[in-house]
Formats: C-alpha cells, sequence, structure tokens
C-alpha cells in the first residue's frame, strides 16, 4: 500500500468558494493497493480542501499494516469484518469514533479495496455490488448503533425484494443514465456576468437544475437569485447552499427570504452536526426542505437526522462515510424513512464516485430517479484515467472496471505536495 498528498491549486481561480470555505486547492490522499499481479491495483482517495491533506495522509498509514499479507479473495470474502475492525481500532478510535480525519482515512483505504474487488471480479463496482446476493452484502455492512432504526432484518427484506425488479432497472440505467445538477454556475468568487454566461451555458447542454452558493450578505443573494431565476425561467430548479454559515436565526430569516424563488432546497445552512438546529428552522419554514449530509461523519448522525425529519434530502458522501460499507447503510436508513437521497459531489474524484452510488441506490434500493438529481461539477475529471461520462445532464454508468478513480501518472507527478513539478516551482 501507498498514499499519495495530490493537491490542485483550485484557489486561484475560486473554483469551489462557498461562504466559509473562500480559498479551496481541491485535494485528495491518493491510496494504491499493490498485488503480487502487476496488472491488478486497487486506487482510492478521500478528498479535501488543501492545509490538513498530509494529516489524513499519515492517519491512512497507520491502517496499512492490518492489511499486510493478506489475498484478495481474503479481503473480498472478509470485507465486513475488515471494515469493522478498522472503524473500531482498539486504539484509533479514540481519534473518533467513525467520524474526523481517522474515518476519512477509513473511506480512503477501503474505496481502494472497493476498487481491487470491483477489478478482480472484471465489473464497474456499482455491478459488482448490485450483482451481489442479499445475504453477500449483509456480511458487508455493520448495524451497530443503528438497529434501533435499521436491523438486519429490515435491510435483508429491501435488498430481497429489489430483486424481482433488478433487471429491468438495470437495464433502464443503461439506457437513461441517472439525472444531475450543476454546481459549477454559482460559486460564491464569481461575478454576477460569470454566472449568468454558466447557467446559459449548462442549459444549452440540457442541464434543468442549478445549485448556487449563498451565505454572506441577504440582499446580495436575493439579488443574485433573481437575476439566476430570471436566466433560468420557471422550468428549471434552484437550491442553495449555505455551507454551515448561519445561526439558526439567520437560516429562517434568509430562507423564508429565499422562498419567493421556489428553491428546490436550501443546503447546510447551520452546523452539520446541530439535529436540533435542524429541527427547529424545518418547524419555522414550512415546505422548504433542507437538505444536509456531505458533513456527517458516519452512519449515527444520520440516524438521528433521518429519524427526527430534519433531513428532508439525505446527502450521502462518498469520502466522509467509510466506504460502501457504511453508505449502503445510509442508503438502506434513508429509503426505509422515505428520505431521498441526492448524493454530494464536486471534489476530486467525488462525480467519478457517485456515479456508482447513484446506480447501486437506484437498482439495488430505491428504485427511483426521475424526481432525484446528484450532484456534478465539471473540473478535475481530466486527471482521472476513466472520467465520469454525463449525456444531457445524466451520468451514465460506468462500464470500466473498478470504482472509477485511478489518477493519471502524469497528474500524480505534477500535483503532489510538496515535491510535484507544479508545487515547486509554485512555492
Amino acid at each position: 500500500m501507498n498514499v499519495e498528498d495530490v493537491r490542485f491549486p483550485t484557489s486561484k481561480d475560486l473554483t469551489g468558494s462557498d461562504a466559509i470555505h473562500t480559498d479551496p486547492d481541491y485535494s485528495a490522499t491518493y491510496v494504491t493497493i499493490t498485488t503480487s499481479d502487476n496488472n491488478l491495483k486497487g486506487y482510492g482517495l478521500a478528498f479535501t480542501l488543501g492545509k490538513g491533506n498530509d494529516i489524513v495522509a499519515e492517519c491512512i498509514k497507520h491502517f496499512f499494516p492490518l492489511f499486510n499479507g493478506l489475498s484478495i479473495d481474503e479481503i473480498e470474502k472478509n470485507i465486513g469484518k475488515l471494515w469493522y475492525d478498522c472503524a473500531d481500532h482498539s486504539q484509533l478510535r479514540w481519534l473518533g469514533p467513525e467520524k474526523g480525519v481517522v474515518h476519512m482515512a477509513l473511506a480512503a483505504i477501503f474505496n481502494a479495496l472497493w476498487d481491487l474487488i470491483a477489478k478482480k471480479n472484471q465489473k464497474p463496482l456499482w455491478q459488482f455490488v448490485v450483482e451481489s446476493k442479499p445475504e453477500t452484502i449483509i456480511n458487508w455492512l455493520t448495524f451497530k448503533n443503528i438497529e434501533d432504526v435499521l436491523t438486519k432484518d429490515d435491510a435483508f427484506k429491501i435488498l430481497t425484494k429489489s430483486q424481482e425488479f433488478k433487471k429491468e432497472r438495470i437495464e433502464k440505467i443503461l439506457k437513461e443514465g441517472y439525472p444531475s445538477y450543476t454546481t459549477a454556475a454559482g460559486w460564491l468568487g464569481y461575478s454576477d456576468e460569470k454566472i449568468v454566461e454558466l447557467c446559459q451555458k449548462f442549459m444549452s447542454m440540457g442541464w434543468k437544475h442549478f445549485k448556487i452558493k449563498v451565505g454572506l450578505d441577504l440582499e446580495a443573494d436575493v439579488k443574485r437569485l433573481a437575476l439566476i431565476r430570471q436566466t433560468i425561467g420557471d422550468d428549471c430548479s434552484i437550491m442553495v447552499d449555505a455551507n454551515q454559515q448561519w445561526s439558526v436565526e439567520q437560516s429562517i430569516k434568509h430562507i423564508n427570504a429565499y422562498k419567493q424563488f421556489n428553491l428546490l432546497f436550501v443546503e447546510e445552512p447551520i452546523s452539520p452536526d446541530d439535529v436540533l438546529g435542524f429541527t427547529k428552522i424545518k418547524k419555522a419554514v414550512g415546505d422548504v426542505r433542507l437538505a444536509t449530509g456531505e458533513a456527517c461523519g458516519g452512519r449515527v448522525m444520520f440516524k438521528q437526522f433521518l429519524e427526527s425529519g430534519a433531513m428532508n434530502i439525505c446527502q450521502i458522501d462518498s469520502c466522509r462515510l467509510g466506504s460502501i460499507n457504511e453508505i449502503l447503510t445510509v442508503l438502506l436508513m434513508a429509503h426505509k424513512l422515505n428520505v431521498p437521497v441526492f448524493p454530494h459531489a464536486g471534489g476530486v474524484g467525488l462525480c467519478e464516485y457517485v456515479q456508482h452510488l447513484c446506480m447501486i441506490d437506484y437498482v439495488l434500493i430505491n428504485g427511483e430517479k426521475d424526481n432525484k438529481v446528484v450532484e456534478y461539477m465539471d473540473s478535475l475529471h481530466e486527471h482521472f484515467i476513466y472520467p465520469c461520462n454525463l449525456k444531457e445532464s445524466h451520468y451514465m454508468p460506468p462500464l470500466d472496471h473498478g470504482y472509477s478513480v485511478e489518477m493519471k501518472e502524469d497528474s500524480i507527478n505534477t500535483y503532489s505536495f510538496p515535491n510535484g513539478n507544479y508545487w515547486r516551482e509554485n512555492q
């Protein structure tokens, strides 16, 4: 196993900027798992915004000894136990448990392991997962601390029920893809002129859903939303994202002021850990849907949000949750509690990951996609050997084997920090 600290200088053009994260450098802790077969390697990552990427990378190294000498067959057979042994490591868990840097490190490693397993079985990851038997999938999962909401029997029933629709759903998703929304038009650092230009560009390419960053100035937000609604018309949807900027009281004030724009949802108005705060906001803003989850560290936090009714849109993240093992439990909980999942993406490799997750949710669990959208951002895909493929704003199912985040060697050599070619020349 090996890990690289890879950073892209997106702060230069403010790509990714929002009310809180004003100068992000989109970055990845990039894990490579080698085997005795030089043609079979696993690749995985966790996403950060620059500083601290090295901390996640260093944490990843502490897990490596747990996997040395294991065969791929052993890893596949015992992936559930291996996951829990890492998540519940008697010493490393103290740094979480199951959240923060140590959990992101876990995600990067298991993302790479799932990539390896899918390649060994010569399938794209989404296909490997949906074609696995329910009793096999159940053994990948842990229900500890969520069994009061989702039991093993609940999960097994959902997975078993979906089997009768699986063939039809696979055929449909291969033909139609999965609808997406774009965040690329609405970064907070962009000028009004640039946002209008980008909205028009993405509309011409088939997008009908636009997420806009807000949060610093209510009057400026309202003016910008009015401009965007005028640009895209009433047949397209607007979502806003405050990125944790407000207090509960500010959230209520801002959201009520935005109601005139008929928003699809409002994302992360306050701290992503404040379940009770979300509940208070929801009571005060009525039928406006609240979205959160991209910064939720684990299934236990999702359980609280989902069961309380404070989360109207569930936003899973492929690198905050502990990879497929934990993502599946959250998808199953959301389905049981009838909360739609709109996965978070956008950062380095997240779109490449999320395409698999929305296919899994549709085929294996939920069976609904026409009233849901998954995030897309048109940035940094050129660094991946198998970038996501969109057709008329729909993610098309990946057909290459694995989990889709193998980076080009030149990109790693250029953007590894601090010794890559770019960073040596720009320190």
